[in-house]
């Protein structure tokens, strides 16, 4: 049973993008996730790959943490649309828009919302970006 909107030309209307002023970075780590200070270091995003552990957490965090190899200082964009895990063109219709503009992006799904990270630089280009794809969708 999906939770949550599947209806892309609803949840394209309805995102509401949100930006968080906050600047991100990513962070990799050979530690186990185990002795990581978690408490602390209040990651966004833990993702455990083969090569090691990649931690999304704000930039100060991140150096006061120690970590020098710190990349991609981002901005956190939120869609305040409760899209289902199993909506289908969501991402690619928000990713695509942003391609069109030259705007990178790293996205990650919650279980009630969908949270884009884009270059520092560029957040408030995607913030337009996103809030025309909402009223397009909307005159449709």
């Amino acid at each position: 049973m999906a939770t949550g909107g599947t209806d892309l030309s609803v949840l394209l209307a309805t995102m509401q993008p949100s930006l968080d002023p906050t600047t991100y970075v990513f962070i990799n780590t050979i530690e186990p996730l185990t002795s990581l200070p978690l408490a602390t270091l209040q990651p966004q995003l833990i993702a455990q790959e083969a090569e090691g552990t990649t931690i999304v957490t704000t930039e100060g965090l991140a150096t006061s943490h120690g970590y020098k190899e710190i990349v991609f200082p981002c901005k956190k964009i939120s869609l305040a649309v409760h899209s289902s895990l199993e909506a289908i063109g969501l991402i690619a219709a928000i990713t695509n828009r942003l391609k069109d503009h030259q705007i990178s992006t790293n996205v990650v799904s919650g279980f009630f919302h969908d949270h884009i990270y884009v270059p520092a630089g560029r957040a408030e280009d995607a913030m337009r970006v996103l809030v025309d794809l909402a009223t397009e969708a909307k005159q449709q």
